[in-house]
């Protein structure tokens, strides 16, 4: 049994052939679109008068793409298979493991739907951005190779809607390959976006690589009512959560669609956004571009006034819109990314201090220094106070953000309410698979779409 499992809720997709979804019809292509109800609650119109992801990269490593699919042409440059070992990326359709789960991923990061002005079928968050798509399914030597081809090839943007073993069963010698990996993709200015995992279960039996690699973005899955879904695994590491419920994706038919629930989805989501940020902002550094999606996250009515970072929503559901316009500092070099974490663990790995610090120390000051008559002892002093009141400015600061919810409200009509899109009422879970969230209330912020047909799930 692969160790290797993709992030929708539906497990293997071998399974498929004996259930419901193998014989659903294919909806119209213009139903698709009305259905990524995603869209609509980010304001899509809006944010593409701001940015599309043109002249972005995002690599997304994962299954094969289907690189005839009518949404996604042209969208795809050449990559590799480190499945098979050469340039191959289209998936095999007798791959158990859920062959079509990269198409879909890639469609809701960069498809520019069909037909007249693309008005039709799946349109991605980040509709001009490129995929550098990469076949891989970790294996024990986890992500790590995959990770640094993405980089050396030019990505802006990594995106891992997969994990590869639990913290309890990893190869010691592949997760030390994939953090330095992460941190050669960090130092070179790329960010690393992973999904949780889709069990509903936190602790040792669900903390999932790469998800838990410290300075990669964890993501979980909410449903269109805000709320998080109840199959999203969830921790400390968790960072963002972003749409994960009732996804309609580009399927492994040249022109089919499915759609599934995960942390995969929500994965793609956060990429796309990253893609959008990169390319209005390109000189921030990953810190800094995955500060503005925090700063700006939104919480659900149910979770306001939740300390953060809270160990289901993370900071908040991204919104992407906000990240874009709203004015956001900066702030420092790794943001909120767990950089010194990351740089401890792969020095530890390489028997270096696990407690190093990650940049360079100070030049030390010489006590025969011109310090204007000050001995060096007043003037450590007079620093040391200095610092202590800058310490106790930031955590004032930081409690006053976490009691705010971490970013504004949703904007009315642009995010996540009361209800919601009428979940596919043909969708069941596969056996054993993972529960699916309930039913919005009525009477939310986005309407119902009419005569929902069934899509095959992934």
């Amino acid at each position: 049994m692969s160790f290797t499992r993709a992030l929708r809720a539906v497990g293997a997709a071998a399974a498929a052939g004996a259930l419901l979804f193998a014989a659903a019809p294919t909806a119209s292509a213009d139903q698709v679109r009305d259905d990524q109800w995603a869209l609509s609650a980010f304001s899509a119109d809006k944010i593409w008068q701001v940015a599309t992801g043109e002249g972005v990269t995002v690599a997304v490593i994962d299954s094969g793409f289907k690189t005839s699919h009518p949404d996604l042409k042209g969208k795809f440059l050449a990559g590799r298979d480190f499945i098979d070992g050469d340039t191959s990326i289209e998936p095999d359709p007798q791959d158990g493991n859920n062959p079509g789960h990269g198409t879909g991923m890639a469609s809701i990061i960069a498809g520019h739907g069909h037909g007249t002005g693309g008005g039709s079928g799946v349109k991605g968050l980040a509709p001009d951005a490129k995929i550098l798509p990469i076949r891989d399914d970790g294996g024990k030597g986890m992500f790590g190779p995959a990770i640094r081809y993405a980089v050396d090839h030019g990505a802006d943007v990594i995106n891992i809607s997969q994990i590869n073993w639990t913290s309890e069963s990893a190869d010691s010698k592949g997760v030390q390959e994939e953090q330095e990996a992460v941190k050669y993709a960090l130092d070179k200015g790329v960010p690393v976006v992973a999904g949780s995992g889709n069990d509903g279960k936190t602790g040792s039996d669900a903390q999932n690589h790469p998800a838990v690699d410290p300075g990669v973005v964890a993501v979980g899955a909410i449903g269109s009512n805000g709320q998080i879904w109840d199959g999203s695994n969830y921790g400390s590491h968790l960072m963002l959560t972003a749409p994960g419920v009732d996804i309609v994706t580009a399927g492994l038919d040249s022109d089919g669609y499915d759609g599934g629930d995960g942390t995969s989805d929500s994965t793609a989501y956060t990429s796309a956004a990253l893609a959008l940020l990169k390319q209005k902002f390109p000189d921030l550094t990953p810190g800094q571009l995955v500060n503005r999606l925090v700063k700006t996250a939104g919480l659900p009515a149910s979770a306001k006034g939740t300390s953060l970072p809270d160990e289901h929503y993370g900071y908040g559901y991204i919104q992407p819109l906000a990240a874009l316009t709203k004015d956001v500092p900066a702030g420092s070099k790794n943001g909120p990314l767990k950089i010194d974490e990351l740089n401890a663990a792969v020095g530890k790995a390489k028997g270096g201090d696990a407690s190093a610090p990650s940049s360079s120390p100070p030049e030390a000051a010489s006590d025969s220094s011109d310090s204007g008559g000050m001995s060096t002892g007043l003037i450590v002093g007079i620093a040391a106070g200095v610092l202590v009141i800058l310490v106790i400015v930031v955590i004032v600061i930081v409690r006053s953000r976490k009691n705010s919810g971490g970013g504004p409200p949703p904007p009315p009509g642009g995010g996540w309410g009361g209800g919601g899109h009428q979940p596919y009422p043909t969708q069941q879970p596969y056996p054993g698979s993972y529960p699916q969230q309930a039913p919005p209330a009525p009477g939310g912020s986005y309407p119902q779409a009419p005569s929902q047909p069934p899509y095959r799930q992934q």
